[in-house]
């Protein structure tokens, strides 16, 4: 038994809870529901997930959820919440969930809970993958002993992503967050902390993304493990930070002179003796590499070309999970190939894009998604899980995505997105862009960035995906002078006036960008989504400003020349400002 809906605007209280004992799925989110989160949740035992996200619930969030034994997800940003009672400020809702041994993720971004990290945190599930808590208000210092807190991160380790980003936390970042061996996603930008980086960091393995601009940092930016692959934008604006020309801070000072001499000194003293040494280890190296040489150059039989995974996917498992590529498991279809739902043997759910070798160039597609995608991992840009490949099949398997596509979203009439949601999707597409421009040597242009091709997760979090027609720019080859040939499409005005630029509008020399530039002078009322701006709307001043800003910046993106367009580093920047100006002026959006 599921209760589902979502954009109904259904208005007052949430009833209280009773007689559902086989509730699985409790999802509200997007209405304008409002008052308290009964206690009374409790009863329905069996829930899994609880979704009651973007509503104007306020007062405590309710510790009876402890005693949802069976809870997976619970989601609830955006409202009006607090921790605990309304006078001791206590995270004692979360110290309850302990009592849940799934929980899988927790998400509380966007209340009012104002109050420091609880040292239970550690008490959490050992299943728990997901914490967000971003703009929530949170004071004082990240736990300085929050390795021991988190039960020497036994009870963590499975932690994926943690998010405290956009609060008011200060002091320094933990050594101890070395212990969260799982973690590829930190984010802990638009707060107060200070003191240096720590270089126990370069430990976690799996770090992707990783986030400290807007505080106070300084000291020398950590360079090796997962810190090689960093940009510029996970550093920026604090206060003294230093490291290498290619993240934009100046060079750390070191005492070079003085550290020659000692080094000088201890080589005489100690090092010729291991010259020896060192000579045979160079040489076993070079005859292990050689031999390793001639055992990889071996013809590979297997119909897998795997991506940076050790995991082996087969056309017969492909075939079984999708219960032969059916077609009620279609999920769409492309210019090179069609996309498919399937279910694999462990149970894990995944979309896998296969490509159609009759239709002309669709095998080259596959191998540039193959090159783009091998060694990119990040929050923003679908995940590869593998690929399959033979002489006449070959696909792709991504991690599925369960709210679709922008582009459903924007032209169905079941969905509608407010004007937040479409700032954070523009904010997670800006982020992923940066990063394909600026996180590897090998500089990535997508080529097709239009809303089909942006991916909505559980969550609502934007990913980029169908690299088909991307190009890779080699050492030495200039962004801004390559020339690209790509879809017809520009992001932000589809995301916010609903209209495409294939729409009967534009034709010939009147694009989708020459009407926006000739009617946003007149305001933003001429050109948005009917549905996002009205003028009778309680913010309407304030949202139209947002949506105007925004469109200034998209002309700004899609200028004729190369060299005239903003740096998508920058682009970054002013969009999340344009985002906390819409909040600082809406309560509730």
């Amino acid at each position: 038994m599921n209760m589902y809906t979502k954009r109904c605007y259904f208005t007052g209280n949430l009833p209280p809870i009773t007689n559902v004992p086989k509730l699985k799925y409790l999802i509200l989110w997007g209405n304008k529901l409002s008052g308290n989160i009964p206690n009374s949740i409790s009863n329905a035992s069996m829930l899994k997930k609880v979704d009651l996200g973007d509503n104007l619930f306020s007062g405590p969030i309710p510790k009876t959820l402890g005693n949802l034994r069976h809870l997976e997800r619970l989601r609830i940003v955006n409202n009006n919440l607090i921790t605990g009672s309304a006078t001791d400020h206590e995270w004692t809702f979360l110290s309850s969930l302990a009592n849940c041994k799934h929980l899988r993720k927790i998400i509380v971004s966007g209340n009012l809970l104002s109050s420091v990290l609880p040292t239970y945190i550690g008490n959490l599930s050992k299943s728990l993958q997901y914490f967000y808590a971003s703009q929530c208000e949170l004071q004082g210092n990240i736990p300085m002993n929050i390795g021991d807190i988190l039960s020497t991160f036994e009870g963590l380790q499975t932690l994926v992503s943690l998010d405290l980003s956009n609060n008011k936390l200060h002091g320094h970042i933990p050594e101890s967050f070395d212990g969260l061996i799982s973690l590829e996603f930190l984010d802990l930008c638009n707060n107060t902390l200070s003191g240096v980086i720590p270089k126990s960091l370069e430990k976690l393995l799996y770090l992707n993304y990783f986030n400290v601009s807007f505080n106070r940092l300084e000291g020398e930016i950590p360079t090796e493990g997962c810190f090689s692959n960093f940009s510029s934008t996970s550093f920026m604006k604090n206060s003294a930070l230093c490291g290498p020309p290619r993240l934009l801070v100046p060079p750390c000072k070191n005492n070079n002179h003085e550290n020659s001499q000692i080094i000088i000194l201890h080589t005489f003293r100690y090092g010729l003796p291991a010259i020896g040494i060192v000579v045979v280890l160079i040489f076993l190296t070079i005859m292990y590499r050689r031999c390793q040489r001639r055992s990889t150059s071996l013809p590979i039989k297997d119909d897998l070309l795997s991506l940076k995974t050790l995991r082996r996917i087969s056309h017969v498992e492909l075939s079984q999970a999708t219960n032969g590529f059916e077609e009620s498991n279609m999920l769409g279809s492309g210019s090179f190939g069609y996309v498919y739902k399937g279910r694999l043997s462990d149970g894990m759910e995944v979309a896998i894009k296969v490509f159609n070798f009759q239709t002309e160039g669709a095998f080259r597609s596959f191998d540039i998604e193959c090159d783009a995608l091998r060694n990119i991992v990040h929050r923003n840009i679908v995940k590869v899980i593998t690929c399959c490949s033979s002489v006449d099949f070959k696909a792709l398997v991504l991690d599925y995505m369960s709210n679709g596509n922008l582009e459903e979203w924007l032209h169905s009439k079941n969905c509608f997105l407010d004007i937040k949601q479409r700032v954070d999707i523009m904010i997670d597409v800006a982020v992923a862009i940066e990063h394909l421009h600026n996180g590897y040597p090998t500089i990535i242009i997508h080529c097709d960035i239009k809303p089909s091709n942006i991916l909505l997760d559980e969550d609502m979090v934007a990913h980029v995906g169908d690299f088909g027609i991307a190009k890779l720019l080699g050492e030495g080859e200039v962004m801004k002078q390559t020339m690209t040939l790509a879809t017809i499409g520009y992001m932000a005005p589809e995301t916010f006036t609903k209209k495409k630029p294939t729409d009967n509008l534009f034709a010939e020399e009147v694009t989708i960008r020459h009407w926006m530039e000739c009617s946003l002078p007149k305001g933003a009322i001429e050109i948005a989504d009917a549905d996002l701006l009205r003028k009778e709307d309680e913010y309407f001043v304030v949202k139209a400003n947002c949506i105007s800003a925004i469109m200034e910046l998209a002309l700004n993106c899609s200028a004729e020349l190369p060299e005239d367009r903003k740096d998508m580093k920058d682009v970054v920047v002013e969009l999340k400002k344009i985002k906390r100006r819409l909040l600082n002026n809406i309560k509730h959006v």
